[in-house]
């Protein structure tokens, strides 16, 4: 049973991006890189955005479990787009996970890798997409 659902509609890389609440509503650009005015935000940032968040917040989750503190830690997703060699696209993350520096190198590993299995972005795109996690 899903715990939560919500819904946005787009119109293409330039267009608009909206949810059903109205709570998000973005102008959508194609990036400079791809030939477009970049004069406004692009999926690969959204994406990347949404994993950093949820990412951090099953660090929380496994941290809190775990009874470890984890005050002042952030994530960082760098998204990358590709060409596939196959005429499309393909994406890869690099998680730069930045841990109080109390923390052991272990510790870090293990708490990283540990919400990498808990994360629903991680669990989305397992085994589809490069994922690269590290550590600060």
């Amino acid at each position: 049973m899903r715990q939560y659902t919500t819904t946005a509609t787009a119109t293409g890389r330039d267009g608009r991006a909206f949810s059903s609440d109205g709570r998000l509503d973005l102008r959508l650009a194609l990036q400079k890189e791809l030939g477009g005015d970049g004069d406004g935000t692009n999926p690969e940032q959204l994406f990347a955005a949404g994993y950093a968040a949820c990412f951090a917040s099953a660090m929380q989750l496994v941290a809190r479990k775990q009874k470890i503190d984890v005050s002042g830690m952030s994530v960082t997703a760098e998204v990358g787009l590709s060409p596939n060699g196959s005429g499309g696209f393909q994406l890869d993350v690099k998680l730069l996970v930045k841990l109080p520096d109390a923390l052991g190198a272990e510790t870090k590993r293990q708490l990283v890798e540990t919400t990498h299995q808990v994360c629903p972005y991680s669990n989305a795109t397992r085994g589809n997409i490069p994922v690269e996690l590290a550590t600060a």
